[in-house]
């Protein structure tokens, strides 16, 4: 081992006491320490089978992975001495590094470790770097969210990854860097094994991590967990598996249920391309749901985009004060002329698949927002006047949206669409007729059918249709997982929902008959599978001629993607 200038270097040893941490104290670093069996296969299939290999855990933790790595290590003939010499470990808490210590002490081996935060330790291209190159990476890089991960630890992540020409975003999380910077200490024919994310196929801040991985590396295996592992942490893994360098064109792709199966798992190819941008969530999908939605959405659906453009709602900037009620407008006695008819904020009032007149008569009955400031141009009367100097004085002026435009007290208007979407949504995003005609603002979507469209057509039965298990299980694959499982779909998002093809959408149609309002009339009481199954049976299997097999293989698909997103288990 060269002489080290940086940090201080421990050498584990039988003798000292373990520092016991607090659940709470891992979670705000990330420590969420890794079950043994995945740090056994992932340190068995690093190493492979080369006794002298050298083998870094960059981020250590209680010790699962350096264990497993200088066990494999003796399995394989290396002596104790060589063990020590290669087999090191990094981590920022002492305590951590104590539990290691007597956990190797109770096999009789020894190894190396650091303490010090990984990110101060610099890659072996660097001219003060104190670590050679090594044979193997392994670990489970620490998980802090974006708002944690902040100040200098953030800037020093951040800095590690752009020496390796990864530019990450204010929103990326900690894992993200640590995996760039990790990979930075493996020599050219060097192998990789980390637990990582889910999110690394899902999140929009992980797309500079996903190009990364395309270039660097040459074989890429993903093994996807479908169960939970982590006392107290929500979110569930994927193993990376990596080797190599030069660049890849697809990886390997792996599913298993439980840790259990990682010995029964033959790497037997499942070749898949991911995109070259955007996510990768269709690798959560098995081999057989992955080939099966791509090839029925090629041939019999589009996307939404093909019927209409999907609109922001009016931003305001104070839905508040902008929004009324009818006690609201009586009490400040404001004329009726100054006001446009709106859908309230939000959509919890959104009942079923339609809003028609009688849906905002009964709103404003309820005294809900139901009106949108919009006063006429001329000189406001003394109600008005007397709002607008309360918005004045209490700030709403001030805000953004507010003190941009001119006057500040007239809102942006954005015209009636033809459907509504409900963009953020736990169970699955709706598309609802606006039969009211009403306007709209951004909690939610709205959209403009294109003039080609048969407008009728595609107000009366795309809402109901589009309740299908692929629709629904397209909305998993390209929305964004917010916490408490709550789905979101941006426009662009939106747009690329893939729904029936006009064609299929009127063959389908015309064969519901007199059931179309019967369907219609349960969304309103909310029997969203009774209706979904009624859909797939009519769409799926009467109108496509899909056999019960593959409808059974969409549907569970659609099922196990809002599971994993709604799982709080």
């Amino acid at each position: 081992m060269p002489e080290l200038r940086l940090h201080e270097w421990v050498q584990l040893n039988p003798m000292g006491v373990i520092d016991l941490e607090l659940a709470a104290s891992r979670k705000a670093r990330g420590a969420f320490f890794t079950p043994q069996p995945i740090a056994e296969f992932l340190a068995a299939w690093a190493i492979h089978d080369n006794p002298r290999a050298r083998v870094l855990d960059p981020t250590c933790g209680d010790g699962a992975f350096i264990v497993s790595a200088a066990r494999h290590l003796q399995k394989l003939g290396a002596s104790g001495s060589a063990i020590q010499q290669n087999v090191i470990g990094i981590d920022i808490d002492s305590g951590s590094l104590e539990t290691v210590r007597k956990t190797l002490a109770s096999d009789e081996l020894v190894a190396t470790t650091l303490q010090s935060d990984f990110f101060d330790v610099e890659s072996p291209t660097g001219l003060f770097s104190d670590l050679g190159f090594v044979d193997a990476v392994v670990g489970n890089p620490p998980f802090v969210r974006y708002q944690l991960h902040s100040g200098s630890a953030r800037r020093r992540s951040v800095e590690a990854a752009l020496q390796e020409g990864v530019r990450l975003s204010g929103l990326a999380s900690s894992w993200a860097a640590a995996l760039v910077h990790a990979a930075s200490f493996l020599g050219p024919d060097g192998r990789i094994g980390m637990v990582l994310p889910a999110e690394l196929l899902t999140v929009g801040y992980a797309e500079p991590i996903r190009r990364w991985l395309r270039r660097r590396f040459q074989d890429v295996r993903i093994v996807v967990v479908e169960s939970l592992q982590f006392q107290d942490a929500l979110e569930k893994v994927i193993l990376l598996m990596a080797n190599g360098s030069g660049g890849c064109e697809g990886f390997s792709l792996y599913h298993v249920d439980d840790i259990a199966d990682l010995d029964r798992l033959g790497f037997t190819e499942s070749s898949v391309r991911p995109a070259d941008s955007g996510k990768w969530t269709e690798m959560l999908l098995r081999t057989p749901q992955r080939r099966l939605f791509k090839a029925v959405m090629e041939a019999d659906f589009v996307p939404l985009s093909a019927y209409g453009t999907v609109q922001l709602g009016a931003v305001t900037g104070a839905n508040q004060f902008f929004a009324m009620s009818d006690s609201m407008r009586r009490e400040w006695d404001i004329d009726l002329e100054d006001f446009v008819r709106i859908h309230p904020p939000g959509t919890k009032s959104l009942r079923g698949l339609d809003f028609g007149r009688a849906d905002w008569d009964r709103l404003r009955a309820e005294d809900e927002r139901v009106w949108l400031l919009q006063p006429r141009d001329r000189e406001p009367e003394d109600g008005l006047r007397r709002y607008i100097e309360v918005g004045r004085s209490t700030g709403v002026s001030d805000r953004f949206k507010c003190r941009i435009r001119e006057p500040w007290w007239r809102p942006p208007l954005v015209d009636p669409p033809d459907l509504l979407f409900t963009y953020m949504s736990h169970l699955h995003p709706r598309l609802i007729r606006n039969t009211a005609h009403v306007r709209f603002l951004n909690s939610m979507h709205g959209v403009r059918l294109h003039p080609s469209t048969d407008k009728a057509k595609a107000v009366a039965a795309l809402p109901l249709l589009a309740l299908n298990s692929l629709t629904l299980l397209g909305a998993e694959l390209f929305g964004r997982s917010y916490g408490g499982g709550v789905l979101k779909m941006e426009p662009s998002e939106a747009s690329a929902l893939p729904v029936p093809s006009p064609e299929l959408l009127q063959r389908t149609w015309a064969s519901l008959g007199q059931s179309q309002a019967r369907l219609y009339h349960q969304t309103k009481t909310a029997l969203w599978t009774t209706v979904s199954a009624a859909v797939d049976e009519l769409l799926f299997v009467e109108t496509m001629k899909m056999s019960p097999a593959e409808l059974t293989i969409i549907r569970e698909a659609a099922l196990a993607m809002r599971a994993r997103r709604t799982s709080v288990d």
